[in-house]
């Protein structure tokens, strides 16, 4: 399940939603993740990486500017440790406010052939074209109501993630259901995540990862001015120091995750996903950048594993 064939749905509403608000949030959140902010329009937002001083991964996050706030979509689990962990950088002068929304509002994703004719039918405007581009509209059914669609499905394929006020949710999902568009099951999104490349906070972004490692270059602005973890960052990217990088892996038989992945008896790289679909068995994991990248087969436990590319993970200067 690499695609889908067939337009789909999945209920995102457990994922974090970060409010944030104040005459300084732009510049906030530009010095505490590593895209470019400063750059941004209403309208307009990005993927975003928030990393420790040392450049090791908390998690990656999509942004969305509006007129007087941002909406900061992260994973499931992840607002309350990231609203502590911002909160630790907000100084007395600092016109910023973090709000929890996640309670408060749902998120549906919706993916497929016929995203774009569905929006039309909800009657809303579709997006600009660049990536985390949103507008808003209200629902058919709802006509007060007014929700935010946003260009992205936090994988790389197209479609669209709907975010409003949490009463609606129901609503709107019976809505798409009576249109016989197919409820993707979490089972379902963790293969497509794993088989796209998206990595994910305890898995492949940890303590021990960086967002060049984890493949997240889109979400990296080099341009841009201080912010925390820059200096590791830069120093990485400078002197291509990227000493392993994530790749998708076509297994064999079916093993667990955090297992070694071996090359000729020595250790080079660590399983960090498997799932499993109608197409066999994948996973996700880390291999030094010196063993090899698509096209090696290595050891896993008492199987074999052969290394893909994967359409989320982009690489820089080592696509060259």
């Amino acid at each position: 399940m690499a695609e889908v064939s067939t337009t789909a749905f999945i209920d995102r509403s457990h994922w974090g939603r970060i409010e944030v608000t104040g005459a300084d949030r732009l510049r906030f959140l530009h010095n505490q993740s590593t895209n470019n902010f400063q750059q941004l329009s209403p309208g307009q937002g990005c993927d975003t990486v928030f990393v420790t001083p040392t450049a090791r991964t908390l998690d990656l996050a999509s942004a969305y500017v509006g007129e007087e706030s941002v909406l900061v979509m992260v994973s499931p689990g992840m607002a309350t440790e990231l609203i502590n962990w911002m909160d630790r950088y907000i100084f007395f002068a600092d016109k910023v406010t973090l709000s929890d929304q996640t309670d408060n509002t749902f998120a549906l994703t919706l993916l497929g052939p016929d995203a774009d004719g569905l929006l039309t039918q909800l009657g809303g405007p579709l997006p600009e074209s660049a990536p985390c581009s949103h507008n808003q509209t209200s629902l058919p059914f709802a006509p007060a109501t007014t929700i935010q669609i946003v260009r992205g499905t936090g994988l790389a394929i197209p479609g669209y993630t709907l975010i409003g006020p949490k009463a609606q949710g129901p609503a709107l999902c019976q809505w798409l259901v009576e249109r016989d568009i197919t409820c993707l099951t979490p089972q379902q999104w963790e293969a497509l995540r794993i088989r796209q490349g998206r990595p994910m906070p305890g898995q492949e972004l940890t303590d021990k990862d960086n967002p060049l490692e984890a493949g997240l270059w889109q979400a990296v602005s080099f341009d841009k001015g201080c912010y925390i973890g820059q200096e590791t960052i830069t120093r990485l990217n400078t002197y291509q120091g990227v000493k392993k990088q994530l790749w998708g892996f076509k297994l064999e038989q079916l093993v667990p995750a955090q297992v070694p992945l071996s090359l000729d008896g020595t250790k080079v790289g660590t399983l960090t996903s498997v799932t499993t679909d109608d197409d066999g068995i994948w996973g996700l994991g880390y291999l030094r950048t010196k063993a090899g990248g698509a096209g090696l087969t290595v050891t896993v436990e008492n199987t074999t594993a052969h290394v893909v590319e994967l359409p989320f993970i982009s690489r820089g200067y080592l696509d060259g």
